[in-house]
């Protein structure tokens, strides 16, 4: 995907362009404030974004002007055709309150090869803001399966796999 979107909204922009993406920000974030992924590497960190199709970033400022600050951002995983996931959704603490959840969400799920797929997401406490833009709880749970984390066996897969 190299069709980036650049959107402004009040002086902050959405940017798929993962060159413009602050890593600090989000690793930072990722390991220290979030529920999800405390303690997370940053190796790990930057694999999942490479390894995603979409990235988004929410920047206080024009990113491709050099005069930006990132605030926000989310992933998302998918084929583009049926099946997509969203997570590492965050909006810095500062900047919440400003619609700027709600603005991402409506970018994400308005994307052309999103806007259709079936989209999943895992979240604590966030239910309200995503119920707005058309997710509810699975049906038929107990048909659903996952397989969960093993983190020894992923860090130990991705650096054998990196090295060299």
């Amino acid at each position: 995907m190299n069709d980036h979107i650049l959107l402004e909204n009040n002086g902050f922009y959405i940017s798929t362009d993962k060159r413009l993406l602050d890593i600090d920000v989000i690793y930072n974030y990722l390991t220290n404030e979030s529920y999800w992924l405390k303690g997370v590497t940053r190796v790990l960190v930057e694999a999942s974004i490479d390894n995603s199709v979409l990235c988004y970033g929410i920047y206080e400022g024009n990113p491709t002007s050099g005069a930006a600050r990132q605030v926000g951002f989310a992933r998302v995983v998918s084929d583009l055709v049926r099946h997509s996931w969203l997570g590492d959704v965050f909006v810095l603490p500062d900047y919440r309150g400003r619609g700027l959840s709600k603005w991402l969400m409506s970018v994400i799920v308005e994307h052309p090869n999103l806007k259709g797929t079936n989209f999943h997401l895992a979240t604590k406490d966030a239910h309200s803001l995503y119920e707005q833009f058309g997710f509810k709880p699975l049906d038929s749970i107990e048909k659903r399966m996952a397989r969960p984390h093993d983190w020894d066996a992923i860090h130990a897969g991705y650096n054998s796999v990196n090295k060299g």
